[in-house]
């Protein structure tokens, strides 16, 4: 192809490219564009021509002032910009990103007689990073207490407790339905306790028979049983100078739990096949889901080993007592799955919040975090709809823990519930609540609640 058919098609080429393109003289005056620089600004080729390439408001436009004022872009003096992140300004008024080239344009005899410019869009780009990054500090800095996450009064109690059952080697149970976070806060323990850098062995007392978890627990030695080829240390052995969390204690076998007793008396343990103590030094937290206290009662847990295990007490409230907690629980789940999830799913309607605070949670915030990772399937919006939760979360397929109502009632009835339980005091109202006396008085003032303090005679 001949020069001068290239030149004849250029034009063509030119407004093919997706990045902007922008011709200027060396006086700053544009006297060229494409059309992908229309797209970009938002301006008309017939709005550009002839105007100051400063119309775009780029924030990298340095201008040089010499002799008698007159005004030129300092490209004329570096000769080129290269893979510059700039700002400039739509027609709209509205700033977006590019990334800009620039380079001088010469004539035959080597005269400067203008410049070329080409800016590609990064605002998408940029968004997405700055979004991304803002993911991972909420995800570094969550807003709860060493990743459990809660505003409520009842949780900051617990707070409190983990704190102090930390700094002791008492062993501690912690006591909560299925799904409340009991894993959550033994690790919160450990985590903030003086064996930190110890070892933490976790094991589930339901998931064995009982043959299996005492070898699992206490070791065994080879040929202790059948297929016990060589030696193998338990995980007190593996948890020494450090915690052991004995999860759902409750299912523990009598035989199980006669030795366990001893390990918490004697601070021993005895290999499977094996009558050499082992001496330890571990502490135990344990949790369980069930009713220890009457399995005692019915002959089904030692009460012994009972009162050697609750010595400190966690109660983790289930989700339906800690309602206030569940928009927080919500944001949290919903912002994990988005950053994990390539779709744009922008957040969660009103009415879908006002569903999830008024469904009984049986299963807890783990139920939680599972209706939100079906809802990320299921979502074909923008938004998280009430009918993007699975069946038994969405009104008419499972029954609720009461009638639905708006957010604004919801607030509303949990205030009075709060105010109530405080015999009017604003301040223990907003303990309760999670949240400061100075919202407790605007939302009282804008529900048109109002409470006397109870006087004591």
């Amino acid at each position: 192809m001949r020069e001068q058919e290239l030149n004849k098609y250029w034009k063509t080429v030119v407004n093919t490219i997706q990045d902007g393109i922008m011709i200027v003289d060396t006086e700053g005056i544009i006297v060229s564009t494409n059309k992908a620089l229309e797209k970009i600004t938002g301006y008309l080729k017939k709005e550009l021509i002839g105007k100051r390439c400063t119309i775009l408001n780029c924030d990298i436009c340095e201008i040089a002032r010499e002799g008698k004022g007159e005004q030129w872009c300092s490209l004329f003096r570096t000769g080129a910009v290269s893979m510059r992140k700039t700002a400039l300004m739509q027609k709209n008024g509205v700033y977006i990103h590019v990334l800009k080239n620039a380079s001088l344009l010469h004539d035959t005899d080597g005269n400067v007689i203008g410049a070329v410019e080409t800016m590609t869009d990064i605002t998408e780009l940029i968004e997405k990073d700055t979004q991304i990054e803002a993911f991972r500090r909420e995800l570094r800095v969550e807003d709860g207490f060493h990743g459990i996450l809660g505003a409520s009064a009842s949780m900051h109690q617990v707070f409190d407790l983990i704190s102090n059952a930390s700094q002791s080697d008492a062993p501690v149970i912690i006591y909560g339905e299925s799904g409340t976070g009991k894993e959550l806060v033994a690790k919160a323990i450990h985590d903030t306790g003086p064996r930190r850098q110890n070892p933490y062995v976790k094991v589930n007392c339901a998931a064995l028979t009982e043959s299996l978890l005492e070898s699992e627990l206490f070791g065994h030695v080879k040929g202790a049983f059948t297929g016990a080829y060589r030696s193998r240390e338990g995980r007190f052995e593996a948890a020494r100078d450090g915690e052991i969390f004995l999860d759902e204690i409750g299912d523990l076998p009598l035989a199980t739990q006669v030795k366990m007793l001893r390990v918490l008396e004697e601070k021993v343990i005895e290999r499977v096949g094996d009558n050499r103590p082992v001496h330890i030094n571990v502490r135990i937290i344990s949790a369980t889901n069930r009713n220890l206290r009457q399995m005692v009662d019915e002959g089904f847990f030692r009460e012994d080993l009972f009162y050697r295990i609750n010595v400190i007490p966690i109660n983790v409230p289930p989700l339906r007592e800690r309602v206030g907690d569940i928009p927080l629980l919500a944001e949290s789940f919903f912002r994990r799955l988005q950053l994990k999830s390539d779709k744009r799913i922008k957040g969660i309607t009103n009415k879908a919040m006002d569903l999830l605070m008024v469904y009984a949670w049986p299963g807890n915030a783990r139920e939680l975090k599972s209706a939100f990772e079906y809802a990320f399937v299921t979502c074909r919006e923008s938004m998280i709809q009430p009918y993007h939760f699975p069946p038994a979360v969405h009104p008419g397929q499972s029954p609720l823990k009461t009638s639905p109502l708006n957010r604004s009632e919801m607030k509303r009835k949990l205030l009075i519930e709060a105010l109530e339980k405080a015999a009017g005091n604003q301040s223990r109202a907003a303990e309760i609540l999670g949240i400061s006396r100075v919202t407790v008085w605007n939302q009282m003032k804008r529900y048109g609640v109002t409470a006397q303090k109870k006087i004591n005679s």
